[in-house]
């Protein structure tokens, strides 16, 4: 099949690793795809496949949204002219261009199926965040004009479906990690920081991410001195917090980590992933952590809990993170056989339900599900 992708390399996000993985994944099973993405001269993430590319101009972009150029449009529409791919799948990268591509991709006549990153708080919550609650009031309209829209949960899909989006639109197709490659294994970590146990959070350091609850929770527990904290990313608020939160408290700071191969390293020495976040969808780094078989913490926000719930993690509560966290911490510490069982729950729970080969095989369904709903044409030849 070949197909037009419109995503995100770059700067280093959930949806950075989706696009990857997805695509890699799709050119192992054979399918023809070419990669359209807001391009720009920086270093990106490794182990990208082999695909044909197209930049597209864009005047800002950073890990949340994406300012096009005015020019973007008609680059994009040339594209797949050029390309004719048979189908288009946008992993919606929260920029204008995802408001038009409705219209260009109904001018050529090619179907459309958009992914819907946007985090949201959660099972009877509001969208706490005004951000995220104006990105869903945007795009509802807008995502009704799509083939089809992948969210990952079904919490998320009533979430559209109260907002107009048709629930026949709407395909629930939760995230899946390679667990061939995101695996325990060896790993030599804890003799880097010289730790006995090992704690660890990855992702952006940022207000949604709460990462401040965890940090004044680890330095409020008096933790052992064998004990560290690893904070693997980087954001707005890293310089606001880490000269209060530093290796006199155990806690290390290894900013963004490029490397796939560094990240399962430290995943694989790990006992303990914790992400405090206040919204999500369904996050990648906690489904790596999981299929590395790490003892999982993470609050009941977008699809998170759902992924944990009966015993395959700890699940806490998005309003007492820090209170919740002060408890949890030593236990965890004192008691290595109790995250050992739990890193075993983890890898079992995304071996039946999130991995990649799973992932593919569902997307790869829908494709022929909506090629086979649109009538034949003589267009350019798909």
């Amino acid at each position: 099949m070949r197909i037009a992708w419109i995503g995100k390399k770059s700067p280093f996000c959930g949806n950075v690793t989706y696009s990857r993985e997805i695509t890699n994944g799709l050119l192992d099973r054979g399918h023809d795809v070419s990669f359209l993405h807001f391009a720009q001269d920086d270093s990106e993430p490794d182990n990208w496949p082999n695909f044909k590319e197209v930049p597209l101009p864009f005047i800002y972009k950073s890990q949340v949204y994406t300012l096009p150029a005015f020019n973007a449009t008609k680059v994009l529409k040339d594209a797949l002219r050029e390309i004719q791919p048979q189908i288009v799948h946008a992993s919606l990268t929260l920029s204008t261009l995802d408001f038009v591509l409705p219209e260009i991709c109904k001018e050529l006549n090619l179907p459309l199926i958009a992914t819907f990153h946007t985090a949201f708080a959660g099972k009877g919550a509001k969208l706490i965040s005004g951000t995220q609650l104006l990105a869903y009031q945007l795009y509802a309209p807008f995502l009704d004009n799509y083939d089809k829209v992948i969210v990952f949960s079904q919490i998320q899909r009533e979430l559209l479906a109260k907002m107009g989006v048709r629930e026949e639109k709407i395909a629930v197709i939760p995230n899946g990690v390679d667990t061939v490659k995101y695996s325990p294994g060896v790993s030599h970590i804890k003799q880097e920081f010289n730790a006995e146990r090992l704690f660890v959070y990855q992702g952006r350091i940022a207000p949604e991410k709460n990462v401040e609850s965890l940090l004044r929770a680890w330095k409020q527990s008096d933790m052992a001195a064998g004990s560290k904290l690893l904070i693997v990313g980087d954001g707005l608020l890293r310089a606001s917090l880490e000269p209060f939160y530093g290796s006199e408290y155990g806690i290390i700071w290894l900013g963004f980590v490029a490397n796939e191969e560094r990240r399962i390293e430290i995943l694989r020495g790990a006992d303990v992933f914790i992400l405090p976040s206040l919204v999500e969808g369904l996050s990648l780094s906690l489904l790596e952590a999981m299929s590395c078989g790490l003892a999982c913490l993470a609050t009941d926000v977008g699809a998170d809990g759902e992924v944990l719930e009966k015993g395959a993690g700890v699940v806490i509560n998005s309003k007492t993170v820090r209170s919740q966290l002060k408890t949890l911490l030593p236990l965890f510490q004192d008691h290595p056989e109790l995250t050992t069982m739990l890193g075993q729950k983890a890898r079992k729970r995304v071996l039946e339900r999130y991995t990649l080969s799973d992932n593919i095989s569902s997307l790869a369904e829908l494709y022929t599900q909506v090629l086979a709903k649109r009538p034949v044409t003589l267009g350019w030849g798909v």
